[in-house]
């Protein structure tokens, strides 16, 4: 057995069950091992940034890390901005990066030769390189159970080429993983008092919390107190809908959040950091948090968030759920030009319970989102790091996470030309998706910012680098040649008709719904 196999069944033996793969010359010998262990299914893709977003995706709907195969220095730089979305997310996730050749690492002028350590660093909580074949196993054990140290984390291993083909002892025990801890009692005693002081309270939650379990008992603590319940505008993943108790989403622009957390006098966090802007702007604050709102710990990231609120709940005597959303499937909107806001109600209106969304929409997203939240149930993931295009890559990796439901991603134009090879992945795996492309041929959130940094009477120049309209982008095309069923919405009629179809047979397919 060579230090390949090795790491492959340890990884296997440790629960990896998916390894999303861009590899090269530095990596043939982990190809090979993979393709004699059944317990972990291979998917190509064209882009190591395609493979970062969907084990992103893949980790936020199981829990659970998929891994990576990433060639050398320059191919994991490929990943990077995908992997930065990741660990903003808390997604555990495995990176197994090929290098060269011990002995071929001292030749600094062959091409790949890289700091290939200091180009991984930023975006991997734990980072190691194997030194020896006899290692590579236990290293393998050591970055699963770093993946999922609470509430998640990147781990990326670097596997020399010879330390993949030489011979290697055989793989290496699953390692214990230390569960999320648990809050202890006086935290919640001292939330419990909090709550009962009469005082405008904001429970601001993030992570695991905001699935199923986190809200109702949130919504219970709600509907005892009085409080208002929010999460952060670029939560990892949100259960939400008919069915659920009701949660604010922070909005994105400062000046809204000023507005929306006014006269609060406290906050208590839940899994979640205090709020900021997303940017800096001139002469206007980054830190949001209301002048005398005291800031108040329930948990942080890496503690059991829900567990933590059903306490709560209950230390409260909190029995009735709240205010439950009731299904609103809207009107189909009137004959005409699309809009954003059209696009959301007929979503709302026609997809089935219990499917994901991928949201990288930008500008299009609040007119979507407006009706989806009193939609059918579903899951949604937002993009959390701020490096857009991770709704398709995300998207894969969810379908493959959860085969049985249907997938949608929504992304601008402009982001989706990030990642666009998703949509090769997505028809080479037969994956249920189907990926809308808010066409407005710009990059409209920029447009809306260059009056906001104060960047006042931008000329023609700066006008056509913010434009996407020479050429137009032909998304049905480009779908098309990868192999994905493909078409064109400019109304209403064509939208609700195409989306309707997609939602009737499995995908892959794309919608270009250009506003």
């Amino acid at each position: 057995m060579n230090g390949a196999e090795s790491l492959v069944h340890t990884l296997a033996d440790c629960g990896i069950d998916l390894c999303f793969a861009n590899p090269g010359t530095s990596e043939m010998h982990f190809v090979a091992a993979l393709d004699r262990e059944p317990r972990i299914r291979g998917v190509l893709c064209l882009f190591e940034g395609v493979a970062a977003g969907a084990a992103d995706g893949y980790a936020r709907m199981t829990g659970k890390p998929a891994a990576t195969l990433l060639h050398l220095g320059p191919g994991f730089a490929n990943a990077v901005s995908h992997l930065h979305n990741a660990r903003k997310a808390g997604s555990p996730l495995v990176n197994i990066v090929g290098d060269h050749a011990r002995a071929h690492a001292q030749y600094v002028q062959a091409p790949l030769t890289s700091d290939i350590l200091g180009i991984c660093r930023p975006v991997s909580d734990w980072l190691h390189q194997s030194s020896a074949p006899q290692e590579v196993a236990g290293d393998g054990a050591r970055a699963v159970a770093a993946a999922l140290e609470a509430p998640g984390q990147v781990a990326t291993l670097v596997l020399p080429a010879d330390c993949a083909w030489e011979e290697a002892a055989g793989p290496a025990a699953p390692l214990a993983v230390p569960q999320a801890a648990p809050v202890d009692d006086r935290t919640i005693e001292s939330c419990a008092a909090a709550l009962k002081n009469g005082k405008r309270t904001l429970l601001l939650l993030r992570g695991r919390c905001l699935q199923q379990a986190g809200m109702e008992a949130a919504g219970r603590i709600a509907a005892r107190t009085g409080a208002r319940v929010a999460h952060d505008y670029f939560a990892p993943r949100v259960t939400r809908g008919a069915g659920l108790p009701a949660i604010e989403r922070i909005p994105y622009f400062g000046e809204e959040i000023v507005e929306r957390l006014a006269g609060l006098e406290q906050i208590i966090l839940v899994g979640a950091p205090p709020p900021v802007t997303f940017f800096a702007y001139p002469g206007k604050p980054s830190w949001v948090t209301p002048e005398g709102c005291d800031l108040i710990t329930l948990a942080e990231p890496q503690d059991d968030a829900t567990d933590a609120l059903v306490r709560l709940a209950d230390a409260l005597d909190a029995r009735a759920p709240g205010r439950i959303v009731q299904l609103a499937r809207p009107d189909m909107p009137a004959p005409g030009a699309l809009t954003s806001a059209a696009m959301g109600a007929i979503m709302a209106r026609l997809m089935p319970d219990d499917c994901i969304l991928s949201d990288d929409s930008l500008t299009a997203g609040p007119g979507i989102q407006a009706s989806l939240k009193a939609g059918p149930r579903h899951d949604v993931m937002f993009l959390t790091g701020g490096a857009i295009g991770d709704a398709l890559p995300m998207a894969a990796g969810a379908a493959l996470a959860c085969p049985i439901r249907k997938v949608i991603a929504a992304s601008g134009d402009g982001a989706a030309m990030y990642s666009l090879p998703a949509l090769w992945t997505m028809a080479r795996e037969r994956l249920d998706v189907v990926s809308i492309i808010c066409a407005n041929r710009s990059y409209n959130i920029l447009n809306i910012e260059l009056g906001r940094v104060g960047a006042i009477n931008p000329g023609p120049r700066t006008l056509s680098m913010l434009d996407l309209r020479d050429p137009v982008i032909d998304f049905v095309r480009q779908a098309e040649g990868m192999g994905v069923e493909a078409s064109r919405a400019e109304t209403t009629q064509d939208f609700a008709a195409q989306f309707a179809d997609a939602m009737s047979r499995p995908g892959p397919r794309l919608i270009e719904a250009v506003l």
